[in-house]
């Protein structure tokens, strides 16, 4: 078993790391109470490996794989929420639900995705109210019949472009019933896979059908204050890796020119590219964007979240910039070789630690130090930092919110595989 600090022995190293950050010019105090007030939208998708609940035998196929076989899988919608519960104990502060279309609660019966309603998931609202959670939703445009060769909303066909039309029409008003019973909007988010897997004569005419399909979708007046829109680009799949119709080129311009939310997921770029240098960019011409924080092992693979330089890159740019109101921070990645409740507890607390970290920057003085020309001063106080007592304020975050600090969270993972997750 991994020891607890004691709280004695956190609250005395987060008076002295508290010092250390007030000598640069930094609250501490305030940046945990700042931490607290950020939702993560964590993913009901890595509890079940992408599975949903749309047929007994869940998805197949269409690009999207959980790799590895992990005892303890959830196979129901109960096992599905209880995953997700047990890992919002891990996690300080108040956060939100990301849902997919394929996770409605239909009774057991089969509903055509396009017939999908806001009733299909008032078990989720209901579950949400009674735990304080906002939750926000995606179409699910794959593992369908009618995506089977790769297009939805971009098929030459109109008839199966009808469908995926009226299924992101359905999601729309599902976000909005979620937006308008839980008090807080819903970001109803628009990813498909449709593309190319070998060299297209006519691109252009993919994209011009997309671009007509979407203003058909967004056509409808919702209520602003109870769902936001987002559109979500990609480089490259399985089965598109020549074109995809939808990339960051015509999402972008989607976006600005339709008033939408640009989601940039940190997966959907060329390995050497980052979402962290796109923010400030986009900020710049759109009022709000959607974040799909993963980790791209050589591609598109949702490798769980960790600390890693460009995790505390977005962190910075979201905080140095004052763009906390204007971004939506979820979590995007599914790995079934591990615990799965201990994934979510990874790469959730990491991205919190990010987020500290960028808030327990002298922001205005490393500002000053640029603005004037002191380069100098700028790197050896960034580089200083890294070594500054992070650790500490982190654990009495954890202590404050009443959840377990450092490394012990793990126990409580353990316990709850021994208990609960070995049983199924």
């Amino acid at each position: 078993m991994l020891a607890y600090p004691s709280d004695q022995q956190i609250t005395q190293a987060y008076a002295q790391a508290k010092d250390r950050y007030a000598q640069v010019g930094v609250d501490a105090d305030q940046a945990v109470r700042r931490l607290t007030q950020i939702p993560i939208s964590l993913h009901c998708w890595q509890a079940d490996d992408v599975g949903g609940f749309e047929t007994a035998e869940g998805l197949t196929g269409g690009g999207i794989m959980a790799t590895g076989g992990y005892p303890g899988k959830a196979t129901t919608l109960q096992q599905l929420r209880a995953d997700i519960e047990k890992a919002l104990t891990l996690l300080p502060g108040a956060h939100r639900l990301s849902l997919h279309a394929i996770y409605a609660d239909t009774g057991g019966k089969a509903v055509g995705r396009d017939k999908l309603t806001g009733e299909h998931f008032a078990s989720w609202i209901d579950w949400a109210k009674a735990r304080k959670l906002g939750l926000d939703f995606n179409g699910t445009f794959f593992s369908h019949p009618k995506a089977a060769d790769g297009f939805t909303l971009s098929h030459v066909d109109p008839g199966i472009r009808r469908f995926w039309i009226d299924h992101a029409i359905a999601c729309r008003r599902i976000g909005e019933a979620m937006g308008r019973q839980l008090g807080t909007p819903a970001v109803v988010n628009v990813w498909i896979p449709d593309g190319f897997k070998d060299i297209p004569i006519d691109r252009c005419g993919a994209r011009a059908r997309l671009r007509d399909a979407l203003d058909e979708v967004f056509a409808e007046d919702l209520d602003g204050d109870c769902v936001l829109d987002a559109v979500e680009s990609k480089l490259f799949g399985i089965g598109s890796e020549s074109c995809v119709v939808g990339s960051h080129e015509f999402y972008m311009g989607y976006a600005v020119t339709r008033n939408k939310l640009l989601c940039l997921d940190a997966g959907h770029f060329h390995p050497t590219e980052v979402i962290s240098d796109k923010i400030s960019s986009a900020l710049l011409f759109l009022d709000e964007i959607l974040l799909h924080v993963s980790r791209p092992v050589r591609w598109d693979s949702d490798h769980v979240v960790i600390l890693t330089d460009e995790l505390h890159a977005i962190a910075q740019e979201i905080v140095r910039n004052d763009f906390l109101a204007r971004v939506h921070i979820g979590l995007d990645f599914f790995d079934a070789s591990i615990n799965r409740v201990a994934a979510y507890a990874i790469g959730a607390r990491c991205m919190q630690k990010a987020l500290l970290a960028a808030l327990l920057e002298p922001a205005d003085t490393l500002r000053a130090m640029e603005e004037s020309g002191d380069t100098t001063g700028r790197l050896a106080m960034l580089e200083e930092l890294k070594t500054f007592p992070l650790g500490a304020v982190w654990d009495y975050a954890c202590l404050s919110g009443n959840v377990p600090a450092g490394p012990a969270w793990l126990n409580e993972v353990r316990k709850y595989e021994k208990d609960v997750l070995s049983k199924r």
